[in-house]
């Protein structure tokens, strides 16, 4: 076997192409930003995206399409508050699953920032760099190498997150399915991280973040995240 080989990255678990991944990073943003009046107003319009993906991709995401449609928005406002703002285990910030609020996890959102400043985005005071809305709309608009790079890197705490919506039933679950659809599959050495993560939960040590606090200028959703 050939070294070129033995480095080749693994391919996603759903065969798409390079626009479909695009998009589905796009769509999988805004379903999972704060369900403001501005993407309530568009469901149709994600549908219709949706509907130009893969049989697999659309199975997953179609019910969180579904559930926006049949429940009021002062539901959905309150769903998502209490999913993943008020859940130690079910945070859309990607590094709080190893670090928590500690100072380690200082320079793991540097690495973010980095990467956005890196393909010449900057961002604003708003919102940590490490929310996963953030970051695929990152991948999906800005740089879909350095996006699929960093999630990539987070395939364990993506699958964790997933897996902890699907025990409470959220049709969020979904969305998160679809996205680790676009990656390499799960690995046995990611299956190790995911049960450390699980077992161990996010340090509680307090610490401020202010300096690495940000939040995308231009990205849609930006202004729902509060």
């Amino acid at each position: 076997m050939s070294l070129l080989k033995l480095r080749r990255r693994p391919e996603p678990a759903v065969g798409m192409t390079d626009q479909q991944r695009r998009v589905m990073w796009r769509l999988a943003a805004l379903l999972l930003d704060y369900p403001g009046e501005q993407t309530l107003a568009i469901v149709d319009e994600l549908a219709a995206a949706v509907a130009e993906l893969p049989e697999a991709v659309r199975a997953q995401l179609n019910p969180m399409l579904d559930h926006l449609r049949r429940t009021a928005p002062i539901a959905l406002a309150q769903e998502y508050v209490e999913t993943f703002d008020m859940r130690r285990r079910a945070s859309l910030h990607l590094t709080f699953y190893a670090y928590g609020d500690t100072r380690k996890r200082g320079m793991a959102l540097l690495r973010f920032k980095h990467a956005y400043r890196h393909a010449g985005v900057e961002l604003g005071d708003e919102e940590l760099p490490d929310h996963l809305a953030v970051l695929l709309e990152f991948a999906a608009t800005v740089d879909p190498i350095g996006g699929e790079r960093l999630l990539g890197e987070h395939v364990p705490v993506l699958e964790l997150l997933r897996l902890s919506l699907s025990d409470s039933g959220s049709a969020y679950s979904g969305v998160l399915g679809a996205v680790l659809s676009t990656l390499p599959p799960v690995t046995t050495a990611d299956r190790r991280r995911i049960a450390e993560l699980a077992a161990e939960g996010p340090p509680e040590e307090e610490v401020g973040l202010d300096p690495f606090a940000m939040d995308p200028i231009g990205f849609t959703g930006s202004e729902a995240r509060r």
